[in-house]
């Protein structure tokens, strides 16, 4: 992602969740659907790890001015 020339670099699984919920654009996708998408496995997979990633993404594009991008849906998911 860029903005004014500058480039913030984003982990293969930040780039996953962020491209789940632009192709979900203006829907809520719940946190098993994002994991689903990117883990794709029966196996138990901490869900912090997804609060982690989430938390990392917005910090990243708040230095990029788009504090707001990611919103929260509480008890239901993510939307932007």
């Amino acid at each position: 992602l860029e903005k004014d020339g500058r480039e913030i670099e984003l982990t293969k699984n930040e780039r996953k969740i962020l491209q789940c919920l632009l192709n979900n654009r203006n829907k809520i996708v719940s946190r098993e659907e994002i994991m689903d998408f990117l883990w794709n496995t029966d196996e138990f997979v901490d869900d912090n790890t997804l609060s982690v990633n989430i938390m990392r993404i917005r910090d990243k594009l708040r230095t990029l001015g788009a504090a707001d991008f990611i919103q929260t849906k509480r008890g239901m998911g993510y939307k932007i």
